[in-house]
């Protein structure tokens, strides 16, 4: 009877650790679904580059990747647009805009997921915050600076606007299908000037034209001969 219980533990041990060759030994790269360069012009929006911050490259991994503009409108209007596009490691190279923005002094108000129009496509799935930050006028005064920022991540050919989601979805990848997707968070942000600067504009003016925005720029990251950038990810969709 020992001796049956004994061979039955080794052939269990034998099962669990054969189990092991199963699994991928080294997650290979897919190529990024982006493009990291982003265009000059978009729309009548016009690009100029702009700094990734000392802080930024000291907090990521080495081999991330960044690009990063400042549109400006014929009316005067500025939006920002950043990638950050993730090195091996994905621990150290994506992380929610959440987390760093109160490191840039921005306070979080609330958050939201929004869908936003594009053209010949599904719609984006997005998050977007609502920031202040207490500035310092040239009297002295001071004074709440709004701010609106929308964010997703893109994959190898997929989206979502979701941390937990493309975290889930970066496990599954590596150990059910042997690859990493080498995600990119992109961040498209603006200030509401109404009462600060010109031109003048509201919150809800404000988020209209990025979201115009974002409509005329996602068909321009579209990476030559990429996946579907828009696919529409959830959990459930396409997960063994």
């Amino acid at each position: 009877m020992i001796t049956k219980r004994l061979f039955a533990v080794e052939l269990l041990l034998v099962a669990g650790l054969s189990t092991v060759f199963l699994l991928p030994q080294a997650p290979k790269t897919k190529p990024a679904g982006i493009s990291l360069k982003l265009p000059i012009w978009v729309g009548d929006w016009i690009g100029d580059d702009a700094a990734v911050t000392q802080r930024e490259l000291e907090v990521l991994a080495k081999d991330t990747q960044f690009a990063r503009k400042i549109y400006t409108s014929p009316e005067g209007d500025a939006i920002v647009v950043s990638i950050v596009l993730s090195g091996d490691d994905m621990t150290t190279s994506i992380h929610r805009p959440e987390r760093c923005l109160p490191a840039q002094g921005w306070s979080l108000l609330n958050t939201s997921q929004r869908a936003i129009t594009v053209p010949n496509s599904v719609p984006l799935k997005t998050t977007r915050l609502s920031n202040v930050r207490e500035m310092t006028a040239k009297d002295k005064q001071r004074f709440l600076l709004p701010n609106l920022t929308y964010y997703w991540f893109v994959g190898y050919n997929q989206t979502t606007p979701s941390h937990f989601a493309r975290t889930m979805l970066d496990l599954r990848d590596r150990i059910m299908r042997g690859y990493n997707q080498r995600w990119a968070y992109v961040t498209v942000a603006a200030t509401v000037t109404q009462g600060i600067a010109r031109p003048e504009h509201t919150e809800a003016e404000t988020d209209a034209m990025i979201k115009d925005f974002i409509g005329k720029l996602v068909p321009k990251l579209q990476r030559p001969g990429g996946g579907a950038l828009l696919e529409d990810t959830t959990l459930s969709k396409n997960t063994p």
